[in-house]
């Protein structure tokens, strides 16, 4: 098939920019000359709009920095020194209704949606008569816009609606978010499906992308796009919140088959090399393509974990054994200290050139899938405790005092407690902790306060309630998008 490399700064930037937060829910503009509207008449123009795509999910708007580091932040497991005002609000579980990180995750993440769902449209029409390579192409061409358009509203629906599952109840008549299943003229009245119609867009879309790589016998091979591993990655990770178990574990099996990744490193020196640079995570399925030439500097992730004060929390250290390889990348700035910590990166530390803002992020990866696979046999009508521990035992290992499954808890109840560490020690940064707080309906200490002492400002908080409020600005605009009810009162105080 044709390559159409990214270009992250370049001038490959097609698609309709959207959801202008105070004019109408859409607003539709022309990027480069190439217009969304009348342009996507052919398989080429559908290879070179998908970069645009790209480039909107890669903008640290998005999964570029605020849509990812704030499912950590707002978390049990970051600590903010309090230098700098960066993430602050989300960190202390004081939004706003007028925060600019949710204001710039709820526009960039429809721009993805709905120049997805335009490719989508516009795929399927020339697919009918497509022949030989022109219907390879189209096949891949549409499997990643469908994952890109999947990827979006998951987010989306994660950051701005509740939990679908928690802890075994149904929140699925909540509202949810404004799906993009076709592009939405501008002026359009619109409203927000419920959490339980997202949920359903999103399989049937990862399904799809499943079935065009699926029928193309190929995809791009190259992590920097949406491919058949990572399509089928996400379906795990997305089914795990639908406590469908099976279905995550089967998921993940697929996911980690076509990838080729059966098992991790186990060495600290190749850990720590995982995060040297661009895709040197070849663990990783799914990557963005930020580089050294082409980054956010002072607004990427990277920054967020060093020069903006975030860092691992005392409660996270904690749960590191000191043999853990995961330790190899907790490294600190000179100028740390045990009371104002300044972290030197972590997973975006970018080792290779010392500089943080090269740190990319590597967004469905391996580990996970274990990690996945051994919740879900623990969680099936007839629990494996078995099947569970041996999925564990891949990433567990990565402490070499846990050797066997021997070493593993032997209880279902201590087992899923260590699941839930695992989980912590593993994944952070990857901004995934807030949504697993809530789906367990944990009883969760947040703001982290006092370093080096384990102490939080909050305790005991019910953070299956918590909701992000959507932007003032998308309500005010009077399109149809209603703001979550009763939001601010399930936020936390100095009282839980």
């Amino acid at each position: 098939m044709k390559k159409l490399y990214i270009k992250a700064i370049g001038a490959l930037l097609l698609g309709g920019s959207m959801v202008s937060c105070g004019n109408d829910f859409l607003d539709t503009k022309m990027y480069d000359s190439i217009d969304m509207e009348s342009s996507l008449v052919n398989v080429d123009n559908i290879g070179h709009a998908l970069n645009g795509v790209y480039y909107r999910l890669y903008q640290y708007y998005f999964a570029g920095n605020y849509a990812i580091n704030i499912g950590d932040v707002a978390s049990d497991l970051s600590y903010w020194n309090g230098e700098t005002g960066h993430f602050n609000l989300i960190y202390q579980f004081q939004p706003r209704s007028t925060d600019t990180y949710l204001y710039y995750i709820w526009n960039y993440g429809y721009k993805v949606a709905d120049n997805s769902a335009r490719i989508i449209t516009a795929g399927n029409e020339l697919y009918a008569d497509a022949e030989g390579v022109d219907k390879v192409d189209l096949d891949i061409y549409l499997g990643e816009a469908y994952a890109l358009r999947a990827y979006a509203h998951f987010l989306l629906v994660n950051i701005y609606g509740h939990q679908y599952k928690v802890n075994g109840q149904d929140f699925g008549d909540k509202p949810g978010i404004v799906i993009i299943d076709k592009h939405i003229p501008e002026n359009t009245q619109v409203s927000r499906s419920t959490v339980a119609q997202t949920y359903a867009q999103i399989v049937s879309d990862l399904k799809n992308s499943i079935a065009h790589f699926t029928a193309a016998g190929d995809d791009r091979g190259d992590v920097l796009y949406f491919n058949l591993a990572a399509a089928n990655g996400l379906l795990s990770r997305v089914s795990l919140y639908m406590e469908d178990y099976q279905a995550s574990i089967d998921a993940a099996e697929d996911a980690i088959a076509e990838s080729g990744i059966t098992e991790l490193t186990y060495d600290p020196v190749k850990y720590k090399a995982l995060y040297n640079y661009g895709t040197s995570n070849n663990e990783s399925m799914f990557t963005l393509a930020i580089t050294t030439l082409d980054n956010w500097s002072a607004n990427s992730s990277g920054y967020i974990w060093s020069s903006y004060n975030f860092s691992p929390s005392p409660y996270l250290q904690s749960l590191y054994s000191a043999n853990d390889i995961r330790r190899s990348i907790m490294t600190w700035k000179p100028a740390s200290t045990a009371q104002v910590p300044i972290y030197g990166g972590g997973k975006l530390a970018a080792f290779a050139y010392g500089n943080p803002s090269y740190g990319t992020e590597y967004l469905i990866n391996a580990p996970e899938m274990f990690l996945n696979q051994a919740e879900a046999y623990l969680k099936l009508p007839t629990p494996d405790i078995n099947k569970a521990k041996d999925a564990l035992l891949v990433v567990a290992k990565r402490n070499p005092d846990i050797a066997s499954v021997s070493d593993l808890p032997s209880t279902a109840d201590d087992l899923m407690s260590f699941i839930r560490d695992e989980r912590a020690r593993e994944l952070f940064q990857e901004g995934l902790r807030l949504y697993d707080l809530r789906r367990w309906d944990v009883m969760a200490n947040v703001v982290a306060e006092e370093a080096p002492s384990i102490k939080y400002f909050v305790n005991n908080y019910k953070i299956s309630n918590f909701v992000f409020p959507i932007p003032e600005d998308e309500i005010n605009a009077g399109f149809g998008v209603t703001q979550n009810e009763g939001w601010a009162s399930a936020l936390p105080n100095a009282a839980n």
